[in-house]
């Protein structure tokens, strides 16, 4: 029970990704609050986490008012917050030339002006509660060009430099500030843009012949937000089997 007596606030976490590291954080004790723009899947998630201890909120990550609301709502009943994990995102993939406005748009109010907002309602409570850590969610996608995904990548690169920023600047309040880039990883998300062909392609190029499951992304995820990590802050941490020192 690694986060036994800590409370986690997770973007996006209807799903993929969010919704394994919500069961994993759980798991090991942690109370963890669910943020998510679909009612549905992020109710039906929270009702799923083990030992009854996740709390739904449907959430715009793009509001930055209610985004704040739902923060504070959790760490009253909370008594405060220890960790927080910027997952949501937007995903689109077209050349840069053909990106209308108003997609770009939403991709850059969610993976960035999203971080941002959760941010500032997390970051007194975690200095509150003397310390934390906070997880942002980058991308192999910043370190080599993956095609039709200029803006994509750009909002990951852009949290990989927020990390750092970040790292030191809440260092001193005893907040960690990491990152995870995943490779591809088979989640709902993910397949709407990825097809079966995709997949094992992708799976073909990595060195270890194999993809990483959400499960293991939230298994590092839970390492960095853990005492096991408490001397680690700034990097980002690839979880990829080895498909970024591979090539593409």
């Amino acid at each position: 029970m690694k986060l036994a007596g800590k409370a986690a606030v997770i973007t996006g976490a209807g799903g993929g990704l969010g919704q394994a590291m919500a069961n994993t954080f759980a798991a090991e004790g942690a109370q963890v609050a669910l943020l998510d723009v679909n009612a549905d899947l992020v109710t039906a998630a929270a009702a799923a986490v083990p030992g009854g201890r996740g709390r739904a909120y449907v959430v715009d990550v793009r509001d930055r008012l209610a985004v704040k609301a739902a923060i504070d709502d959790f760490a009253a009943r909370q008594g405060g917050l220890d960790i927080l994990v910027n997952n949501a995102v937007a995903f689109s993939y077209a050349p840069l030339v053909d990106m209308e406005e108003d997609i770009v748009d939403r991709m850059l109010d969610i993976g960035i002006k999203g971080v941002f907002w959760s941010l500032q309602a997390g970051t007194p409570h975690l200095i509150a509660r003397g310390g934390g850590a906070v997880i942002n969610l980058s991308s192999i996608a910043v370190s080599f060009s993956i095609k039709n995904a200029a803006v994509y990548t750009s909002i990951k690169g852009a949290l990989d430099a927020l990390t750092r920023q970040q790292a030191v600047e809440l260092g001193a309040h005893g907040i960690r500030v990491n990152a995870i880039a995943p490779g591809s990883v088979e989640t709902p998300g993910a397949s709407s843009v990825i097809d079966a062909q995709g997949w094992e392609s992708r799976k073909a190029r990595t060195p270890l012949k194999r993809l990483a499951t959400p499960e293991e992304v939230a298994a590092a995820a839970l390492f960095l937000v853990s005492d096991d990590a408490k001397s680690i802050a700034g990097v980002t941490l690839k979880i990829d089997a080895g498909i970024t020192i591979a090539g593409p």
